[in-house]
């Protein structure tokens, strides 16, 4: 249900009447109390105040309803409670009656408004000799966190009302009838919750064989300063979220959770966290306890990156496992572990050529092979995650090359070939993903398909795109391979989307590939220029948002916006390129040439005569 969105309000004196939060310093102790804004009997809708946002060593907590409180106090409370700390939102409950505290789950779903959520009283159902009060909250809606803690965008018009009654014993104002869940607005759900990658693995990896296995990040968010490492331990053993769950799967047995009892997980002063395990009869090897606490190590590594080991033990105390960081890496992999040796892009001379990744170096040098001789006439390239092949289309974007990366190496024929009858309507720049197969999308409007070619040779095969509504400009395929980000154009306008990568075996042994439940990343963006991944759940945009701003940030694959800093503003992006890695630079071609941007500095030029830069992948 609902909470208050609280930027700038000043704290009210100890003289206020209704003081509903107190917010404790973690750091100093002091207690400050807070009030709300009065609530209109009728008329137009009012917003509540807001609170200023908070550092994150500052907790705060909810103030039980006052004696003799009205209803507009009532209202107002419960909401600011429910943007408390709260754990269980105990006090919130205070603000309902016995039988709506009991049946209220407010885990079940977090409404995001664009603002502070707006009151009103209803009339003529609030008359002084009535034991009845009905109140209408109302906002724009702008996001949705489900009981899995999965974010969604939406946009719609947010409308709910709250009934509340007086006893008639204790003459007490309490709310009676209210939607399930919370409701808050977009700069609360900021203060309060925290994005979060957990971990499994890509189901098409093999189990078993000693092979690294590749892990997917599973976005999801959690409160903040609620205990944040045990809810994301129990987030993580109660499985993946429903997008991505067809295409992963987890180590942990079915059923399995914490320890009956364990209120709090924390890591000891050697940086290690111990989880004990209820795992029923399921029997645990040293493989798959290995991956398990892999699974647990990479997940508590995107939210403490303090946490350098794992041990599980079984509910009876015996130890199943341990494992450090370093031998989880040898278990599994994920997109920011695989640093690239180089970045590549196309040269004055229509050339791949690359130059160190993470120097600051300016000289390149032309690539090995049929690719980085003077007649490759290249408009585009892709190089392999192991950076031993490369693709390339042609400078009028009819054909696909692919060759090896290696001296002495000859172009051969193209792969592929469009029949479109412009450049901009032929191949698009091509993609590879982490098992070595070639993505890469044809334009012809005659014949527009997305194709995949195994291991960058053979007969192409046409991936199946069920509800994508436009045609696909650009394609990035995620390290992992079950996940791919799309640029589709559709009447003018370019916008991210991100599907999920479904295959199976055809009847003439042929792969059946699908990429299903397309969803969108910008959400707020008018029209994306282009984009590239920058981390495992994190990709870089450049674009113009609504409005017409031009401008570049990082977007979360759920639509959500990552903490931290947008990259320094570049005039006349026109491609650009990010690693998983977020310690190598980002990469543009604009204006100026091939720029990049280091860490914590400005944007540098690399050469003046350069295009379509490239990491690998």
């Amino acid at each position: 249900m609902g909470g208050a969105d609280r930027e700038g309000r000043a704290g009210r004196t100890r003289g206020v009447r209704r003081p509903v939060r107190a917010v404790a310093y973690a750091a100093c102790g002091a207690v400050l109390l807070a009030g709300c804004a009065s609530m209109p009997d009728s008329g137009d809708l009012r917003d509540v105040e807001s609170t200023p946002r908070q550092d994150a060593q500052v907790r705060v907590f909810a103030m039980p309803p006052s004696e003799d409180a009205q209803p507009p106090e009532i209202v107002q409370g419960f909401l600011e409670a429910l943007t408390s700390d709260d754990p269980h939102y105990d006090t919130a409950r205070k603000y309902l009656t016995a039988r709506a505290a009991q049946a209220w789950h407010p885990e079940w779903s977090t409404t995001v408004l664009a603002g502070a959520p707006a009151i009103r009283a209803v009339s003529p159902h609030n008359r002084e000799d009535t034991d009845d009060y009905l109140v209408r909250l109302a906002g724009d809606q702008v996001a949705t966190v489900d009981a899995q803690q999965s974010y969604t965008p939406v946009t719609r018009r947010y409308r709910q009302t709250l009934h509340l009654t007086r006893d008639k014993k204790s003459g007490q104002w309490r709310i009676d009838e209210l939607p399930q869940g919370v409701v808050m607005g977009k700069s609360d759900f900021q203060r309060n919750y925290l994005s979060v990658d957990k971990y499994y693995f890509a189901s098409n990896t093999p189990t078993g064989s000693g092979a690294r296995l590749a892990a997917v990040a599973d976005p999801v968010y959690v409160r903040r300063r609620v205990d944040p490492t045990t809810q994301i331990v129990r987030s993580l053993l109660n499985g993946p979220t429903r997008w991505l769950g067809p295409v992963v799967r987890s180590s942990f047995p079915t059923g399995a959770g914490l320890k009956k009892g364990v209120a709090s997980l924390a890591p000891d002063d050697q940086n290690k966290l111990t989880v004990p395990l209820e795992t029923g009869s399921a029997r645990v090897g040293e493989r798959r306890c290995a991956e398990m606490a892999t699974q647990l190590l990479f997940t508590l590594q995107s939210l403490t990156p303090t946490v350098e080991e794992v041990e599980l033990e079984r509910a009876d105390g015996h130890r199943l496992c341990d494992l450090p960081l370093g031998r989880a890496e040898a278990v599994a992999t994920h997109g920011s572990l695989q640093q690239p040796s180089y970045l590549y892009f196309i040269d004055d001379k229509h050339r791949l050529v690359r130059l160190s990744a993470d120097g600051n170096r300016t000289q390149t040098d032309p690539v090995p092979g049929a690719f980085g001789e003077s007649g490759a006439q290249l408009g585009s390239a892709a190089v392999s995650r192991d950076e031993h092949t490369a693709a390339g289309v042609s400078i009028d974007g009819g054909n696909l090359y692919v060759a090896s990366m290696a001296s002495g190496s000859s172009l051969g024929d193209p792969v592929l070939h469009s029949q479109g009858s412009a450049v901009e309507d032929r191949l698009t720049t091509p993609s590879w993903d982490g098992d070595g197969d070639l993505w890469v999308a044809d334009r012809d409007p005659k014949h527009a398909r997305l194709l995949v070619l195994e291991q960058g040779a053979g007969s192409p095969v046409e991936v199946r795109t069920p509800g994508l509504d436009g045609r696909i400009e650009a394609v990035r395929v995620a390290v992992d391979g079950v996940r791919v980000a799309l640029v589709v154009e559709k009447g003018g306008r370019r916008s991210l989307l991100i599907g999920r990568i479904e295959r199976d075996s055809g009847a003439n042994g042929r792969p059946v590939i699908s990429v299903l439940e397309l969803r969108s990343a910008t959400p707020e963006f008018e029209d994306v220029t282009d984009m590239s991944w920058a981390g495992d759940s994190r990709l870089v945009v450049a674009g113009r948002e609504e409005g017409g701003v031009k401008t570049m940030r990082y977007v979360q694959v759920d639509g959500s916006t990552p903490e931290g800093p947008a990259p320094t503003a570049l005039t006349g992006v026109k491609k650009i390129a990010a690693s998983e890695d977020d310690r190598l630079p980002l990469v543009a071609y604009s204006e100026d040439g091939i720029v990049r941007l280091p860490s914590g500095a400005q944007w540098q030029k690399v050469v003046k005569d350069g295009s379509a830069p490239v990491y690998p992948g």
